[in-house]
């Protein structure tokens, strides 16, 4: 039986997107790496993180290294982060059915609760990040363990492919939601729990 609902952030419940882009290109200019251009946003939806940092040449070592900068950048730009439509009621009902929520991201939690409490949405209190883009499964792992939860008891919500390979690697049940950062056919690929197009399917999952 589900007991919590645990979402990803960007590109699940924030549309980041072009946001991320243009941290990123500013930290390009600064360092020297190569930018991304507006024709190469769909091509990317198609990769990796891996295949990412190989094509646009960015050492995939570097990342919890640039990792503060690209937060403070993103929280200086907070103001154009618009939380996907439906997202917010998805949350009320779930929390009116008795589910518990939480947030597992790698963005930083002060952003995330930031932006939050803007969006006057301070009834999440568990939120736990990491640096680490492929570390999810870790932080998931430990955070069943501290809430005294099952698997089964969890569902992860998330928009890319690495969140459905974290997910599994714990046992969790992970819906994919197709308006985030990856395609369908490259997700599909990873067998995700459910796929729904709506914030409102959801709530006929849980």
């Amino acid at each position: 039986m589900t007991k919590c609902i645990i979402f990803d952030f960007d590109g699940t419940i924030v549309d980041s997107m072009d946001m991320a882009i243009s941290v990123y290109n500013e930290l390009a200019d600064k360092h020297e790496y190569k930018k991304i251009r507006a024709e190469d946003k769909e091509y990317l939806r198609t990769l990796t993180v891996k295949e990412k940092c190989n094509y646009l040449e960015f050492p995939m070592y570097k990342i919890p290294f640039l990792a503060p900068s690209f937060y403070r950048a993103y929280k200086e730009s907070m103001k154009d982060l618009k939380m996907f439509g439906g997202i917010k009621e998805v949350f009320e009902q779930l929390l009116h059915k008795g589910y518990q929520l939480a947030i597992i991201s790698s963005n930083s939690e002060d952003v995330i609760r930031d932006f939050l409490h803007e969006q006057g949405v301070d009834y999440i209190d568990n939120i736990v990040c990491s640096s680490n883009l492929l570390g999810k499964d870790k932080v998931m792992k430990k955070f069943l363990k501290k809430h005294k939860l099952q698997s089964s008891e969890a569902l992860y919500i998330g928009d890319e492919v690495r969140d459905i390979v974290a997910a599994k690697k714990c046992g969790i049940p992970v819906v994919w939601v197709e308006w985030g950062f990856d395609i369908r056919e490259k997700v599909e690929k990873e067998e995700p729990t459910h796929i729904v197009a709506t914030p409102e399917e959801i709530l006929s999952l849980v």
